[in-house]
């Protein structure tokens, strides 16, 4: 049995949920850096990506080298902005903690998701 049939998508989806984070709370820590573009990715599509079976394999070293990271460059996007500000800035900081705010939610169902598997492989273990 392997783990990452037991879990499914869910532990894809807890590294995306985090690494997502991390781009929401820079895009805030820069709400009032002039010039500083927000910058997002779309979930469902990056998370489509990770499937093992759509990801391309670089078998051989002329092959082209497949983008690198766990969200490759070409997903992150530039937010685009509903009032742009007149130094550049283009953080809207009520969008910014909204969406941080449900990617912190969705975080903890995937979390509570994959707790809920590890307690019934630990009750199939045991035999109970």
């Amino acid at each position: 049995m392997q783990l990452d049939n037991a879990f499914g998508i869910h532990s894809q989806a807890l590294d995306l949920r985090a690494r997502r984070s991390e781009v929401l709370a820079a895009n805030l820590a820069n709400v009032d850096t002039p010039g500083y573009k927000a910058r997002d990715f779309d979930f469902q599509a990056v998370l489509r990506q990770e499937i093992p079976a759509l990801r391309l394999a670089v078998t051989q070293a002329d092959h082209l080298q497949t983008e690198q990271g766990l969200v490759p460059p070409s997903q992150m996007q530039y937010r685009e902005p509903m009032q742009p500000s007149l130094d550049g800035n283009t953080v809207d900081p009520d969008l910014e903690y909204s969406n941080f705010a449900a990617n912190a939610l969705e975080y903890q169902a995937s979390l509570r998701f994959l707790d809920g598997r590890i307690k019934s492989l630990m009750l199939a273990i045991k035999g109970q």
